[in-house]
């Protein structure tokens, strides 16, 4: 019988990394975390998972903190989910933006190199990074155009995995992920900025809910969708990237309608736009072509966008004491 496969997530508290541990340890993995040393430890969405999974305090931006973790968890795939992942607030903090989401990456590169170069090494990248896009859909070959300090961050990167893929051997793979949502995902975010305001609205707590560009054109899909997918690429005969998407677009608008409907609320009565969210140079419309993906690791999407606004507001409604209608 063979050993069981050990793997490293960076961010496991996060959305992601919470939904990727879960996937894991169903698949017989001794999965191993790393999180940044906080005053007051983050672990809400993998509390339930505590009992299963070993954590270790290390920082991307701590080259032998990443190095210490690796010696200790063995592993045979490392996921880097870990970033400065917002990106209004990489405009406020765009050096430390840089630093965590860009440099770190290569500083786990350098650490797997060094402890152990067979390591398969996934790396979360955005459809963030093609900004104002060249091309719609966008696929693999789609050149980027970024609109952020975090969508520079993350070119660097997604272009420093290939670098090291190229110049050394190393199974290294990104994953041009699109917007992928859930109940877990943080409340700074727009989507569950609109789930958590349409339970509080329902809930009595608040009356109006401010939003940025309702315009502004997304393809949202499943976290624990996604999650399998990043799982998916490191499993292959050869290393190569994916963009993972449903192929879907839909407005910041829709979201707001479908959202608020669940409750039996009518979005217009309490949905007011506030310039202050509005981008400095914003992104209008993503759209994610996943064929390759599709074709080569058999992956697709299994939650509908409709479904996905449901979950997320079901459970937020669940928060609050509420029911959907």
């Amino acid at each position: 019988m063979k050993p069981a496969k050990s793997a490293l997530i960076t961010g496991i508290s996060g959305q992601d990394g919470s939904y990727l541990a879960e996937l894991l340890l169903e698949k017989g993995y001794n999965v191993h975390g790393v999180v940044r040393r906080l005053s007051t430890p983050n672990y809400g969405r993998i509390k339930h998972l505590l009992d299963r999974v070993t954590i270790y305090d290390a920082d991307l931006s701590d080259p032998m903190s990443l190095v210490n973790a690796i010696q200790k968890a063995k592993p045979d795939e490392v996921y880097n989910l870990a970033a400065q992942s917002f990106v209004a607030t990489s405009w406020q903090q765009a050096i430390l933006t840089g630093d965590y989401t860009g440099l770190g990456v290569v500083r786990m590169l350098e650490a797997i190199k060094t402890v152990n170069p067979k390591i398969r090494f996934y790396q979360a990248s955005s459809s963030e990074m093609y900004g104002k896009v060249m091309a719609v859909p966008q696929n693999e070959d789609t050149p980027f155009y970024p609109r952020s300090p975090y969508a520079v961050a993350k070119i660097y990167g997604h272009y420093i995995t290939v670098n090291y893929r190229e110049s050394f051997g190393m199974y290294a793979v990104s994953g041009i992920l699109f917007n992928h949502e859930s109940p877990r995902r943080g409340i700074e975010f727009v989507t569950k900025k609109i789930t958590d305001g349409v339970a509080r609205i329902k809930a009595g707590l608040q009356q109006k809910l401010s939003l940025g560009n309702l315009d502004a054109k997304r393809d949202w899909g499943y976290a624990k969708d996604y999650v399998e997918a990043m799982w998916l690429m490191l499993q292959q005969d050869k290393p190569d990237d994916y963009v993972i998407a449903t192929g879907e677009t839909h407005s910041v608008r829709e979201f707001c309608e479908i959202a608020f409907s669940r409750a039996g609320l009518n979005w217009q009565e309490h949905v007011v736009t506030d310039p202050k969210f509005v981008r400095p140079a914003e992104v209008d419309l993503l759209l994610g072509d996943a064929k390759k993906a599709q074709n080569e690791l058999g992956w697709k999407p299994k939650t509908s966008f409709k479904d996905l606004v449901h979950l997320m507001v079901d459970e937020d409604l669940k928060i609050y004491g509420q029911k959907s209608k």
